[in-house]
């Protein structure tokens, strides 16, 4: 089994793959790809990947990229960990959380990209629309997280791991966010398959 993910161990994407992959105790090398010399868009990749993105994983000849598809065909695949709730309600619940971050929020990943949390990359202050996205994250992330302690399920999901990746992006640089937040955040941040992305060997940073 092959992982592909960015040189710079940055993408949140390939976090998840990455974490869940640890979760369900798979054996599985990685490749980096460098995406500031677009690498994914060369010929090898192209003949890999359909779609030239990463993260992307190759299984048993079966090559398939987007984070989402990748976590969900793990958790169908292989036992485990399981990385999405048991509820059907639930399920779909976390699936609405990661296409949510994913699609949405987009002042805050244009002004606090994923280099301010893996890399070290400094930013200014947040703008005001950057702000009112903040307020956004946190208005539906506290009332998702109300009465559910740790997680947003009672057990952790691989959503947690989504909804912890956003939080992150403001909270290493000091901007104001909810202590509720940055705990239920931090307590993410702890858990073992992600601490083994989070300590990744990462070169200069290049941003791209």
């Amino acid at each position: 089994m092959l992982l592909y993910v960015d040189a710079n161990f940055a993408s949140p994407y390939g976090l998840v793959a990455f974490v869940s992959l640890i979760e369900k105790g798979l054996e599985f090398d990685i490749e980096t790809l460098d995406l500031a010399a677009h690498a994914n868009q060369g010929a090898g990749f192209a003949r890999t990947s359909i779609t030239r993105r990463i993260p992307t994983l190759i299984h048993d000849g079966f090559a398939l990229s987007e984070s989402s598809a990748i976590c969900e065909y793990l958790d169908e695949t292989f036992p485990g960990t399981r990385l999405y709730p048991t509820d059907r309600r639930d399920r779909a619940r976390a699936r609405q959380i990661q296409a949510w971050v994913r699609s949405d929020l987009m002042p805050i990943r244009e002004e606090r990209p994923t280099f301010v949390v893996f890399n070290g990359a400094k930013r200014p202050e947040l703008s005001e629309r950057a702000r009112e996205s903040a307020d956004t994250l946190f208005s539906a992330a506290l009332a998702l997280l109300e009465d559910r302690g740790d997680y947003l399920f009672g057990t952790w999901s691989i959503a947690d791991v989504d909804l912890a990746m956003m939080l992150q992006r403001l909270i290493v640089l000091g901007d104001r966010v909810p202590q509720q937040l940055i705990e239920y955040a931090t307590h993410q941040w702890r858990r073992s398959s992600v601490e083994q992305w989070i300590h990744k060997k990462r070169p200069p940073l290049v941003e791209y």
